[in-house]
């Protein structure tokens, strides 16, 4: 039986509404996992100096829901993985991911929040540099212009950081390049193979390994340091803050299944701006000078420009995206059908996986919520295209 008219209005004023509400959701938790994670990690503040074991606790937590949902409910069925396969691509971009999540926590320590954002405009530049050294994508002018457009910029806002440290800056640049060839790795050893992982399979395989990977370093530098020294532990503070890394992975997924590739790089940009001012409102010590700022407007332009090319380039490379009525009347019609959470359709709409013509540098990124990059869409965004990726 076909929606009536009416039923189609209505049908899109509350898909209207609940898209805005992902999308505030999105923003909220990555803000507040952002600075949950500099409040927990501040000397100043909660006193937990300790990124790798903050980065385990959440790679352990998210493991063992993902395995609860596979193995228990059966929400998901996980993929024919092979030994080979977990070795040669799992094992790999579970490292990356892992020293990503770690560099980048680290960072917390020694910079504040504001300026780490400003350093993130690299993240394209960082995926963009990765794919044209492994061949997933090609140098061109315009895209290069971009790039050198957004290193000025940040070079210009680091300039005018008055708490300038190398230490954290250099922290925070290697976890972006880790993550960029984490990406690239995403698409040239999964996605090209054929493998493809929702968010729940995704944590499943990859986060158990990374937090292995994180074993070899936090028992090298902070076991000893935990030992000697009287390191508080609240179990509420770190359970809550392991739940809102974990919503964030599954806000992202929801936000991605009912917007395009742009919706999700504007409200990236909201995000970013929105949290450079609330961290100088929380943190107190996190003063910005006009030059950050003039660096970071510099820097945005460059990033905002290089997502036009790069969804106008995806958009030219896939057939016309259907209406919004008619997305909502198909998905009425398939939602009587099924009550399925996921849908593992094995058309190619999802860029970079196989049969698809995407590159990890047209990935849009999530730094606190990395593991969606490599997911497929709910049936709900079948007909978008976008990779998005997590965070620290």
């Amino acid at each position: 039986m076909e929606p009536s008219e009416k039923s189609l209005r209505l049908l899109l004023k509350s898909w209207l509404f609940l898209t805005y509400v992902y999308l505030f959701i999105y923003i909220l938790l990555s803000s507040g996992v952002i600075l949950y994670n500099k409040w927990v990690l501040s000397p100043k503040y909660f006193n937990f100096p300790l990124p790798i074991t903050l980065t385990m606790i959440h790679m352990g937590f998210s493991g063992a829901v993902a395995f609860v949902l596979v193995r228990v409910f059966k929400i998901v069925t996980p993929v024919k993985m092979t030994f080979e396969i977990y070795a040669t691509c799992v094992v790999p971009i579970s490292a990356f991911f892992a020293s990503s999540l770690w560099f980048g926590n680290t960072a917390y320590l020694h910079i504040s929040v504001a300026f780490i954002q400003m350093l993130k405009a690299l993240m394209p530049v960082a995926t963009f540099l990765m794919a044209v050294l492994c061949g997933t994508d090609k140098a061109r002018c315009d895209v290069f212009s971009n790039m050198l457009l957004v290193s000025v910029g940040v070079v210009i806002s680091s300039y005018g950081e008055i708490h300038f440290n190398i230490v954290g800056t250099v922290y925070q640049v290697t976890g972006i390049f880790a993550e960029a060839l984490r990406l690239v790795l995403t698409q040239v050893l999964l996605q090209k193979k054929g493998l493809t992982l929702n968010p729940i399979t995704s944590l499943y395989y990859i986060a158990p390994c990374s937090f292995v990977f994180l074993f070899v370093p936090w028992y090298l530098l902070e076991q000893p340091v935990m030992e000697v020294s009287q390191i508080q532990f609240n179990f509420w503070i770190f359970f809550s803050n392991a739940v809102c890394a974990l919503a964030l992975n599954f806000s992202i997924f929801l936000v991605i299944g009912r917007t395009g590739a742009v919706t999700i790089r504007v409200a990236g940009v909201l995000k970013d701006w929105i949290l450079i001012a609330l961290s100088t409102v929380i943190f107190p010590e996190s003063t910005i000078t006009g030059l950050n700022i003039i660096g970071y407007a510099i820097a945005l332009c460059g990033v905002v420009m290089y997502n036009y090319i790069k969804v106008k380039d995806v958009r030219a490379s896939q057939l016309p995206v259907e209406s919004i009525p008619d997305r909502i009347s198909k998905d009425w019609k398939f939602e009587k059908k099924s009550s399925d959470i996921y849908v593992p359709d094995n058309i190619g709409d999802n860029e970079g996986s196989s049969g698809g013509n995407g590159s990890a540098s047209d990935m849009n990124i999530d730094e606190e919520a990395p593991l969606i990059s490599s997911s497929r869409l709910s049936h709900i965004g079948r007909t978008q295209l976008t990779n998005h990726a997590i965070g620290k």
